[in-house]
């Protein structure tokens, strides 16, 4: 059976009972409370006429002096229901925000890629503002039924003094929430669309922060300065009309609920001057008047934030039901690190086929660098095996019959631009802090001069995104993780191109010693790497036109000489 936490949500109405369910007893809770809070606030006023029908009518101190002491209890009241009432309800809602954040976050980890229209920044803004929004849903309700305590009560009492002062707070609540019920759909709406640009803009600056220097290396900075500001100039338009609507909302609200509160306040003089109530019974209309002009303000609002929450948890929603990019089988991969790819079409690759057996070291030059990026991104996994012809076996298994997980643990694709990440460099090389290699994978890729250099060694902070480390360095520590990783296959892009030549052909002769016995593939055009590898294929418009050692080719196939010799 499945347990909430773990049932994947429809859609965003689903998500909003979802939050609404799981919180039910911290809402009863602060319901009860905040009601109790409500009822006070409206016996103030109530209490004050009491105070001066007695006064002016009984003129007993007796009765003065109860009422004063019943005035001191329903304030001791307020203020105790209102300060745990609100810690009840700000826990669930904490609480609940987090929850659906790292629902957000978890789906974003997943190793099997979702199916959605989305970049990194829109998903950030989703695990970020909107898990905010929707839990706002556990302080909406309750705050909703309280002010409704507030508003009935109030009715009851001016009711008790004259049918006709309950009859028009009742008749201008349903009136009042009526016209404003129209005003919250609308925002709902904007609010979604603004949210939506809002993200975007997020996903651009993004994408423009990772991409900074190379812009600068080409001079391309200002074009993307302007298509940044274009996208922020459309979040900043929306983000305009939804204030405009929110403005219109809350103004129509305050002044409807003024004249609310002017014709309970006028019919109350009218009533007194009549005779037909006394004079503490107005004077407990007029202060109930002012009085309701606040829970009445927080009742009308309760759509308008109804309406925000559900369109946050529609754009959840767009991200926790979204279907896998690819379905992965249940199988593992046999033992050993055979790997092969026979006929794969997809993208530049045409028609693909090689093998490599286990414990082998082969090298492939690719002449374009969009054929190599292909043949990786088939292989990491993120190309779902229905995307592309042919097959790739793992371990003598087709990847669509094994699950990520068993893929993941028996191979290893490290990218060109691996992510550091904010921490050490002992987490970035080792974060699960499981590695038994360590120090043999730190001395293979020559990362020990950066550790010797700090005198923290590997507990040497590293910024976000490796922000204090050059180039060179970054690419090192990426590689120290591949190989602390340890897998049965390891396949590395491009791990060299940011080191020099000195250090690159070291990295190579320790790769080559540190992986001996074990499968590994590197994709690169390194001539160091070339030559430390068993064997070179060379792919050439998608396909494998020559084979051999770096040595051989180099001396018998002229487009090799000139596309690796340097």
């Amino acid at each position: 059976m499945t347990s909430p936490d773990t049932q994947r949500p429809r859609a965003g109405s689903d998500i909003l009972r979802t939050a609404l369910r799981r919180n039910l007893g911290a809402m009863v809770w602060g319901t009860l409370l905040m009601g109790l809070y409500q009822a006070g606030e409206t016996a103030f006023p109530i209490a004050l006429g009491l105070i001066v029908e007695h006064t002016m009518r009984d003129r007993n101190l007796g009765s003065l002096g109860l009422s004063i002491a019943a005035l001191a209890v329903i304030i001791t009241t307020v203020s105790l229901s209102w300060r745990f009432g609100m810690r009840i309800l700000q826990k669930a809602n904490t609480t609940e925000a987090h929850r659906w954040r790292v629902r957000v976050a978890a789906c974003g980890l997943q190793p099997v890629a979702r199916d959605v229209d989305l970049k990194s920044g829109e998903v950030l803004t989703i695990a970020t503002e909107d898990a905010d929004q929707t839990a706002d849903i556990i302080e909406v309700v309750p705050l909703l039924f309280s002010s409704l305590v507030a508003v009935v009560v109030a009715a009851v009492a001016l009711g008790l003094a004259d049918v006709r002062l309950g009859l028009l707070v009742i008749v201008g609540t349903v009136a009042i929430m009526s016209i404003l019920s129209v005003l919250s759909r609308r925002i709902g709406s904007s609010t979604q669309e603004q949210q939506a640009r809002v993200a975007r803009a997020g996903a651009k600056v993004a994408d423009l922060i990772t991409g900074l220097r190379p812009l600068h290396g080409f001079g391309g900075n200002h074009a993307a300065f302007r298509s940044y500001r274009k996208v922020s100039t459309e979040a900043k338009l929306q983000a305009i009309t939804v204030a405009k609507v929110n403005g219109a909302y809350a103004g129509a609200a305050l002044a409807l609920n003024a004249v609310l509160a002017g014709a309970v306040t006028l019919t109350a003089g009218w009533l007194a001057f009549d005779r037909q109530i006394t004079i503490g019974e107005l004077v407990m209309a007029v202060g109930l008047a002012q009085f309701i002009m606040e829970p009445l303000r927080l009742f009308s609002e309760m759509p308008k934030y109804v309406m925000i929450a559900r369109a946050s948890a529609t754009r959840m929603a767009l991200v926790l039901t979204a279907p896998p990019v690819g379905t992965p089988g249940p199988e593992r991969p046999a033992a050993g690190g055979n790997l092969e790819l026979d006929g794969v079409r997809y993208g530049t690759l045409r028609g693909l086929k090689f093998q490599v057996s286990a414990g082998e070291f082969v090298a492939i030059a690719a002449y374009r660098p969009r054929v190599a990026a292909d043949l990786a991104a088939v292989l990491a996994g993120h190309v779902p095996p229905g995307a592309y012809e042919g097959a790739v076996r793992v371990g003598g298994r087709e990847l669509a019959d094994l699950s990520i997980e068993a893929v993941r643990e028996h191979m290893l694709v490290n990218p060109y631009d691996g992510e550091i990440f904010a921490g050490t460099l002992r987490t970035n090389i080792d974060p699960s802090g499981t590695s038994r290699t360590v120090p043999e994978a730190v001395e293979a890729s020559m990362l020990t001069d950066v550790v010797a250099l700090h005198r923290d060694g590997l507990d040497y902070g590293v910024r976000d995104r490796g922000a204090n480390l050059s180039g060179g360095q970054r690419q090192r520590l990426s590689l120290a993780r591949a190989l602390a990783a340890d897998s049965d296959i390891l396949v590395l892009h491009d791990p060299t191109t940011a080191v020099d030549a000195v250090t690159e052909q070291l990295i190579a002769r320790n790769v080559a010693k540190l992986r001996r016995g074990r499968t590994t593939v590197v994709i690169t055009s390194s001539p160091a790497l070339l030559d430390a590898a068993d064997r070179v294929l060379v792919l050439d418009d998608g396909v494998v036109t020559a084979e051999d050692t770096h040595r051989n080719l180099l001396a018998t196939d002229e487009d090799y000489c000139l596309a690796v010799a340097r």
